[in-house]
This record gives C-alpha cells, structure tokens and sequence, in this order.
C-alpha cells in the first residue's frame, strides 16, 4: 500500500514545488512590471514639468518682447516730438513813433504773459520787431524794439534768454499761411512799430503739465 502511496505523495510533493515556483514568477513579473509603470510614469512626469517650464519661459519671452516693443514705441513717439512746437498764446506790443521806451500798456501786457510762464517748461517765445520805416533804418528801428522787450523779460522776469528767439523784420510782413493770398495784390507794409511775441510749447511738455493761463484767448491788439 505504501508503495502505492508514495509515487503519489512525490508527485504531489512535486506538483506543490511547481506552483510555489510559478507563484514567485508571476509575483516578480508583476513587481517588474509595476515598477516600469512607475517609471515611465515618473518619466511622463518629468517631461510634463519640462513642458510646463519652457512654456511658461515662452510667455515670459513674449512679455518681456511685447514691453521692449512698447519702450521703442515711446521713445519713437519722444523722439518725434522733440521738435514740435504748438502755438499758445500771441500778443503785440506797441511803441509810440518807433521809440523803444516800453509804455505803461505794454508793461502789463509784458507781465501778463511773464505770469502764464510761472512753472512751465519746454517753451519758447518768438519775439518779431515790426517798424514802418523803409530799408535798413526799419531793420535797426525794429531790432531796438524788440531788444527792448527781451531786456524787459530777462531783468524784470528772469525768463531765460535762450528761451526767446527774436527777429527784426523792419516794415515787411510775414505772411500767414492759413490766409489766402492775392497773387497779384502788392505786399502789404506796417503802419505801426510794434513787437510780436507769440508762445510756443513744445507737444511734449504739454503732455505732462497743464496749459499756461490764459492759453485759450490771445493777448493785445489786433496784429498789423
């Protein structure tokens, strides 16, 4: 019987063997496996990091690229403006029979227009000395009147001479371009000695700073 028994429990015996092996091959098999799933999700991870890094190194290229153009953009507009002037406000000065001596009128009208300055920058005051005198003696005629007014505003209102660009242009006038001009009517001449200051300010520093006083309405008589 025992014989019988024996092939039997060796078989058994082995048949236990074989599936304690395939057991712990399959539970290996299953731990490589789960560990490449790991990694490769480790890996998945990694590359989405990455991914997400040069992104957001993308937008911040763009940003920085979009503010750069915006500067090139102001300077541009800086530059262009540089040389732009606008006119605010104009005023005429008038002189009794050419003498350069400022009258008490033309004082107020000289200090009225100082006040607007207060305070402003990026300025300047075209200063045109007008006489009724022929040739070169109403050159020198109006040349005094106009050095008359830039003296008055340099000692009793410290404006800074470079501030003013005067011209003497005797008993010609300058014509006005919006005016429509006659070409066959003769150039017309002054009656008058009078010194025409007219202020301009630069496009720039009006961005910045309000309009001086007064900037609405010209100041003095009507321009000869």
């Amino acid at each position: 019987m025992k014989k019988q028994i024996d092939p039997i429990n060796d078989r058994l015996t082995e048949l236990d063997a074989v599936t304690s092996k395939n057991a712990k091959d399959i539970q290996d098999v299953d731990s490589r496996a789960q560990a490449g799933i790991q990694k490769a999700q480790a890996s998945a991870d990694a590359a989405n990091q990455v991914a997400t890094a040069a992104g957001s190194q993308a937008q911040q290229a763009s940003t920085t690229a979009q503010t750069a153009s915006g500067h090139v953009s102001q300077i541009a507009t800086t530059v262009n403006g540089l040389d732009q002037y606008q006119k605010v406000t104009e005023a005429d000065i008038l002189f009794k029979a050419g003498s350069p001596k400022l009258s008490d009128d033309a004082r107020k009208q000289l200090d009225d227009l100082a006040t607007t300055l207060n305070g402003q920058k990026g300025y300047v005051l075209e200063v045109e000395g007008h006489s009724p005198l022929a040739g070169s003696a109403g050159i020198q005629s109006s040349q005094r009147l106009a050095e008359a007014v830039k003296r008055y505003l340099v000692t009793e209102h410290e404006i800074p001479v470079y501030r003013m660009h005067a011209v003497a242009l005797g008993n010609a006038v300058v014509a006005d371009p919006a005016v429509p001009q006659d070409p066959g009517a003769k150039p017309a001449r002054v009656k008058t000695s009078t010194v025409h200051i007219r202020l301009m300010e630069n496009s720039l520093a009006a961005q910045g700073a309000a309009p001086p006083q007064g900037a609405a309405a010209s100041t003095g008589a009507e321009r000869p």
